[in-house]
């Protein structure tokens, strides 16, 4: 498996953009969060790295997201098993990869999610997720015109595909959110 400072140092190739870098740093750690809590500990590293590199390509080749990363992946001979999670997110919108396995759904619901909780956590005079709850989160999603490019749609498919309810999958990922500022 990639160690976490190659799949930096691969990350930091195609994006430069502190905006998409902390992007996939916080998607990298409530992934990690998430293997734990739905009891994949053994694996939470390569969550992990999952959650790190699914932007991959999005800087660089943001009309090729989620197709041109596979075939850098593939030159750098990473495992198919991470290019495919990665490419799952960008299901029915650049590629027919289903996410099937539960990190891949929960990749699928948190990627857009952690977004839209970043944005409502500027907003409070807190700029923090520490004391934001579900109700401030649902209040912004039902504005179409609040952190726009943050899809409602697959957050609700993503929750959707995981059998959960939305008001369940924002707790979960404030949750996760929290759990990167803690420990900082």
């Amino acid at each position: 498996m990639i160690s976490r400072e190659e799949a930096w140092a691969l990350l930091t190739k195609y994006n430069q953009e502190d905006f998409h870098l902390r992007h996939a740093q916080i998607v990298e750690g409530v992934m990690r969060y998430f293997a734990v809590l739905l009891g994949y500990g053994e694996d939470a590293d390569f969550w992990a790295i999952v959650g790190l590199l699914h932007d991959l390509d999005f800087e660089m080749y943001p009309e090729e997201h989620c197709i041109r990363q596979q075939l850098i992946m593939r030159e750098n001979g990473l495992d198919e098993r991470l290019i495919r999670a990665t490419a799952s997110h960008g299901y029915s919108l650049t590629v027919d990869i289903e996410p099937v396995h539960e990190m891949e759904k929960v990749l699928y619901a948190v990627d857009e999610l952690t977004g839209l909780i970043g944005a409502v956590a500027l907003m409070r005079p807190s700029k923090s997720v520490m004391d934001l709850g579900v109700p401030s989160v649902r209040k912004k999603y039902k504005l179409a015109n609040f952190a726009a490019g943050c899809s409602r749609e697959v957050i609700a498919r993503g929750a959707s595909m995981l059998g959960w309810e939305l008001d369940a999958l924002i707790e979960k990922t404030i949750l996760a959110m929290r759990s990167l500022e803690e420990n900082g």
